[in-house]
């Protein structure tokens, strides 16, 4: 599409939304025809209306493999955007992931607030994450109030949303995994351990890398 064709759709459907379309196509191709539970955060609360939230939603799909697969929208340019039209990498260049086990949403909705908090981290400090890194917490339970051992992310591009290219440039899809907190020292010691834990993790049967946040046992 050539800058003139993008205006022009611009002008002419004020609903165009060529990033937010790019997510909804990978998912569309790994859950056809399947709705997700989607949410969208309150436009009072977001960044752009003076509030604290930098995303402007997030949907939860059902994996056929028996996990929930939940990504988040605003990490990326979503709507009509003429500044952003033909960049090489669209807003960030990912949207954020995660692979919960879990039978229910409602199980879920802890995994996405920790996403806007992420994505408020990276919103503030221009801080963004990439593949193969790590976010340390303060060695509790990411899902604060439970006994999880999982305390710990590691970032991984994830293992089946496919990269999307828009108008807007590229769009790769980051997947939250969590870990233990001796996974995190393992790898904080030496990152040649991350490739390592992400092997014994598939070598395991969890090809997925799926956040189990009942796991009772560490690979290091």
């Amino acid at each position: 599409m050539t800058k003139e064709e993008f205006l022009i759709r611009l002008k002419e459907d004020e609903t165009y939304s060529p990033g937010w379309q790019a997510i909804d196509d990978a998912f569309e191709k790994l859950y056809p025809g399947q709705k997700p539970d989607h949410f969208g955060t309150l436009l009072t609360s977001r960044a752009t209306m003076g509030g604290d939230e930098y995303l402007d939603g997030f949907s939860v799909y059902s994996s056929p493999k028996g996990y929930k697969h939940l990504v988040t929208y605003g990490m990326t340019v979503l709507y009509g955007d003429e500044d952003a039209f033909g960049g090489e990498w669209n807003g960030w260049g990912y949207e954020m992931t995660m692979k919960l086990k879990e039978e229910d949403t409602k199980s879920c909705m802890w995994a996405i607030s920790m996403m806007s908090n992420l994505a408020r981290y990276t919103y503030k400090t221009e801080h963004f994450f990439l593949p193969n890194q790590y976010v340390k917490g303060n060695g509790t339970p990411l899902h604060i109030g439970s006994d999880s051992l999982m305390t710990a992310l590691l970032l991984v591009k994830d293992t089946e949303a496919e990269s999307q290219v828009s108008v807007y440039g590229k769009t790769e899809f980051i997947q939250l995994v969590g870990i233990t907190e001796a996974e995190l020292h393992a790898i904080m010691k030496d990152k040649d351990n991350i490739p390592k834990l992400i092997e014994l993790m598939k070598a395991d049967g969890n090809t997925d890398l799926v956040t189990d946040m009942r796991r009772n046992k560490s690979y290091f």
